[in-house]
């Protein structure tokens, strides 16, 4: 949409007396668009005349998280969540900016943990939920969650190989070496199932099979520096 055309758009809106729905749907037109930064003032204008809609909120949220506001998307999911306190998708997004963009890990499990008492079993807020407490170094319990998770997905791969890196970072190896081993059954040209796999081997000394591993993972990406040393290592051990 030109300058023109939209700024026209803009002045025969502001003419009518009562103008919300005309606002708000000019702003969803926009972002399906791709032009957030006009959806965002349509939005926006939207609230002047209904202060407290979800969904104008939400959506004011999706436009910040597209243009990469992530601090005041958080605030505008946190509202909506205000005005609609059981609507999922409001403490859904609200928990992935904070989890993925802002680091806010405490904020993240509240707003997982309130999208669970709207779903309490969606597969993607338990996930989540792992995720954020493995990231907060609480292994036991992000284990927890990837477990509850599974039971939604078996054989789902990301928790499966998210649950081998937290028992891994909890010092349980052999555990995680079993994820990782059923991560690679389920993408068997994944680069870091085999990488993980490599690793823990070689840190047990056992050098036959972090050979196999590194040359699994190799054999998927044949530059990867890590992989390389990880194999050259091993062969020296098995040499000396």
């Amino acid at each position: 949409m030109s300058n023109s055309r939209f700024n026209l758009t803009f002045r025969v809106l502001e003419c009518r007396p009562d103008s919300y729905q005309g606002w708000y749907q000019q702003g969803n037109l926009l972002r399906d668009r791709g032009c957030y930064q006009e959806a965002l003032i349509s939005y926006e204008k939207a609230l002047e005349y209904y202060p407290n809609d979800y969904w104008s909120w939400y959506l004011r949220g999706k436009v910040l998280e597209s243009l990469k506001h992530y601090l005041e998307a958080t605030t505008s999911y946190a509202r909506a969540s205000e005005i609609k306190p059981r609507n999922y998708w409001a403490w859904y997004d609200e928990g992935c900016l904070n989890l993925e963009r802002v680091q806010d890990y405490k904020r993240a499990i509240i707003c997982f943990n309130q999208a669970l008492s709207v779903m309490p079993n969606n597969y993607w807020a338990l996930y989540r939920l792992g995720e954020t407490w493995r990231l907060s170094g609480d292994y036991p319990t992000a284990i927890a969650y990837y477990d509850d998770a599974l039971t939604l997905r078996t054989g789902d791969y990301w928790a499966i190989y998210r649950r081998g890196d937290a028992l891994r970072l909890w010092g349980r190896l052999t555990e995680a070496l079993c994820d990782y081993a059923q991560a690679a059954t389920i993408k068997p040209e994944d680069y870091w199932t085999w990488y993980q796999q490599g690793a823990i081997y070689q840190q047990l000394g056992r050098f036959p099979e972090a050979i196999h591993c590194y040359e699994k993972a190799l054999a998927v990406d044949p530059v990867d520096e890590y992989a390389d040393e990880g194999l050259k290592a091993c062969v020296a051990a098995l040499q000396s």
